[in-house]
């Protein structure tokens, strides 16, 4: 029995083998298009990110609240509470010769919301050497000690002038070291010297 290789067998070789080789080719194609899509997918989609630009930012207003308190007058009915009021002690000089009076300044400031009454006969100066009490503003007071409105903020000043005398109207006090201070009130005080 003869093999008809130029017959019709050979050419249904032929054309399985062209038939083969086809379909490899199209699964060559379609591996290498899959393998390409894969590798160059994340890229094109990251360019594509890094060209789109980043959305704006939420801007978000700013609200600033600013209550003010404006202290009402009131009605000058309350007295002032000690924790509300500021009491400083000023002297005219350190030294006193000859005839000179020592003159000390008392500022009050209200640091309360609303106006107060202070009363200014709770101001007593008193001159003291060692344990011996001197003198006393309230014991020595001309007239009457009234009541004053203070409103916040501003002060009352009084000025209260010792005339270098024991009590009131006594004998000359001698020369020597004098503590003034303010009765009651803690750390108003002031040293000067009779000369």
């Amino acid at each position: 029995m003869e093999i008809d290789t130029d017959g019709d067998g050979g050419r249904y070789w032929r054309r399985r083998v062209l038939a083969l080789a086809g379909v490899l080719g199209v699964v060559v194609m379609l591996a290498w298009g899959c393998m390409r899509g894969t590798t160059e997918e994340p890229v094109s989609r990251t360019v594509a990110e890094a060209a789109t630009p980043p959305p704006p930012p939420t801007a978000m207003p700013t609200v600033t609240v600013t209550v003010t308190t404006t202290p009402t007058p009131g009605d000058d009915g309350a007295a002032c509470e000690d924790d509300d009021v500021v009491v400083t002690l000023g002297a005219a000089e350190k030294s006193y010769t000859g005839g000179e009076k020592p003159t000390f300044r008392v500022m009050v400031v209200n640091t309360a919301e609303n106006t107060c009454r202070f009363d200014t006969g709770t101001l007593d100066l008193r001159i003291t050497s060692g344990d011996d009490r001197i003198w006393s503003s309230a014991e020595c007071r001309d007239g009457d000690a009234g009541e004053e409105s203070l409103r916040r903020g501003v002060p009352y000043v009084r000025e209260i002038v010792w005339d270098r005398r024991r009590g009131c109207g006594g004998d000359a006090a001698r020369a020597g070291t004098y503590v003034a201070d303010l009765h009651d009130r803690k750390g108003k005080r002031r040293v000067f010297r009779l000369g």
